[in-house]
């Protein structure tokens, strides 16, 4: 299987500038493939935190210099030129990442779409346009990329202590939630562990071989299911932990109530009603309305804006987004 190469292109407004968003951001990519191409926009020193961020992943930066009343603009256009210039001249690259959800970035999202390359967007539900959304091939929104903590890389080489096979079983679990396929090969797994921590190395672990790795991570964790088939070893999510995890009419309102929680201590001030239910349904599979006493998620919402924790508002396109309290 071919490994996808990614130039990634990120409107910082757009992502908020914080450093655990673009490490999530960064994360999400390198599980598709290789980043050979980072770039990032709007840059000034208030976003100096993501220094480490930007210089280990070796992104380059344009910064953000004020002059006139455009220049949001300006940026745009360099965004938008920089890319068809990468298009045109790195044939290497045959994907690209377009960190905003701006409907003016549409025609460039077609643009390379008609030269073959896949482009992946990924942004905030507040300022995503339906066009935008629907012309990528792949997209993601930011709050959904926010919620799945990536593991930290060891600072020290783990001898296989509890907390480091864990800390690699959290990570493996959001690799595998990522995929299209429910399974996944040892040696793709290995692969992308290796694009996401380039220090990775079994023997970290007290492993001789990814195999009896892989082995452990079974032994370790009811959430992982490890075995052979066709003398090739694969790996998949078990459904055993998730499946017992149900919304009841005495624990729904806490759940929720966690969750936006969870978006606000991101940053976010207004999400979609998508969002929000997606993430309860990442926590509970099995969710649905008529279990908790409604008879559609809307009714949820109203619910919740009593309960004080929402406002529920409409935007310019009449589209439903949440204002978390």
């Amino acid at each position: 299987m071919s490994t996808a190469k990614f130039a990634v292109f990120v409107d910082l407004e757009n992502a908020g500038g914080k450093e655990s968003m673009l490490n999530n951001i960064i994360e999400k990519v390198k599980i598709r493939g290789d980043i050979l191409l980072g770039r990032v926009y709007g840059y000034t020193d208030r976003y100096s935190n993501l220094k480490e961020c930007l210089l280990s992943n070796t992104f380059s930066v344009v910064p953000s210099l004020r002059y006139g009343k455009n220049q949001k603009n300006n940026l745009d256009i360099q965004l938008v030129i920089d890319a068809m210039e990468v298009a045109y001249v790195n044939s290497l690259i045959d994907s690209f990442c377009i960190v905003s959800g701006d409907s003016d970035y549409m025609p460039l999202v077609g643009k390379l779409k008609s030269m073959g390359k896949h482009v992946l967007g990924i942004s905030r539900s507040e300022a995503a346009s339906n066009i935008f959304i629907k012309a990528c091939n792949e997209f993601i929104f930011l709050e959904s990329v926010a919620r799945e903590k990536p593991a930290p890389a060891p600072s020290e080489p783990a001898h296989s202590e509890e907390g480091d096979i864990n800390e690699l079983i959290k990570l493996v679990k959001t690799v595998l939630q990522d995929q299209d396929e429910d399974t996944m090969y040892a040696s793709e797994l290995k692969d992308t562990l290796t694009r996401l921590r380039p220090d990775f190395n079994e023997r970290n672990y007290g492993c001789a071989t990814f195999g009896k790795l892989m082995a452990l991570m079974d032994e370790k964790s009811e959430e992982l299911k490890v075995w052979t088939e066709n003398s090739s070893l694969k790996i998949a999510l078990s459904t055993a932990e998730s499946a017992s995890l149900v919304l009841t009419k005495q624990n729904w309102l806490p759940a929720f109530r966690q969750q936006l929680k969870n978006f606000k201590d991101q940053g976010f001030e207004r999400i979609n009603p998508s969002i929000l239910k997606s993430a309860i349904q990442g926590e509970y599979p099995n969710f649905d309305e008529h279990q908790i006493g409604f008879k559609r998620f809307s009714d949820i919402m109203k619910r919740l804006e009593k309960e004080g924790l929402l406002v529920v508002e409409m935007d310019e396109a009449h589209t439903m987004l949440l204002k978390i309290c």
